[in-house]
């Protein structure tokens, strides 16, 4: 594609959303930031099925296409398979994956019809790597590595890229609206988050990078790039280190 991309980032408004919308701004590309805070170009929803329809007529109106659709959007939830009730199921679910595949349909026929496009999903370690406590968040981001994945292959044929990011911990704010019953697994998340070495500006441009060089599965950092080899090429060693975080946990929470 050729610059200035026509770029539209969910979440956009702060943290890993609002350092993609800087980046690609950066670099003289068009930016509509989405979001349901105040600070974003326009107000959407990801669960609003009119907000979608709202966010494609603008699309259309202003720009006459598409060319980059980030679905970046999303909430932190996690917690024991015991202790997490079904309502922080049905929570991060529709944000989280169902978000993902509400704007990917709602763009689909769009990009179909110029037969070029590339479709971002903000996923995370979790989608690949699955550490104890996070049985929600795990599932609906290996959800969205899975979408991802399948709609590379239903839409190679119009020219549609599709490109699922996968980050390990990086410093956000997204913790901070963390919920669920599960004090122990925030206890956790939050400790690892605040000590992470990279901010979201250092994962925006990892993701830059790792889309123009065309990659379907984009692992933005050193640690998720060990985590998961780690997972692939040894196992054992892999399901010890996560049994052990496990037991850790399961400590903490009796405490």
């Amino acid at each position: 594609m050729n610059h200035p991309l026509r770029v539209l980032v969910t979440g956009g408004a702060g943290g890993l959303g609002g350092a993609l919308v800087a980046a690609f701004r950066a670099r003289g590309d068009e930016v509509l930031a989405a979001d349901i805070v105040e600070g974003a170009d326009l107000t959407l929803d990801v669960r609003s099925d009119d907000d979608w329809a709202a966010a494609r007529d603008w699309v259309a109106e202003h720009w006459g296409g598409l060319d980059v659709l980030v679905n970046n959007a999303g909430v932190a939830g996690g917690g024991r398979v015991d202790v997490a009730g079904m309502d922080e199921w049905q929570w991060i679910t529709e944000i989280n994956l169902f978000g993902v595949v509400r704007g990917t349909r709602t763009f689909v026929p769009m990009l179909k019809q110029q037969r070029s496009g590339h479709i971002v999903n903000i996923a995370s370690l979790a989608g690949l790597v699955h550490p104890a406590g996070m049985g929600s968040y795990n599932a609906v981001k290996a959800g969205v590595v899975a979408f991802t994945e399948t709609c590379a292959h239903e839409l190679a044929e119009w020219d549609i890229r599709c490109s699922a990011v996968c980050p390990s911990y990086f410093r956000t704010r997204l913790i901070e609206n963390m919920q669920g019953d599960d004090t122990a697994v925030g206890q956790v998340i939050g400790g690892l988050v605040s000590r992470a070495p990279l901010g979201p500006e250092d994962i925006a441009a990892a993701v830059i990078e790792g889309m123009d060089r065309g990659e379907e599965l984009i692992l933005p950092d050193p640690a998720a790039r060990a985590a998961y080899e780690l997972k692939l090429t040894d196992r054992a060693a892999y399901d010890q280190v996560m049994r052990k975080q496990a037991a850790r946990l399961n400590a903490l929470g009796e405490q």
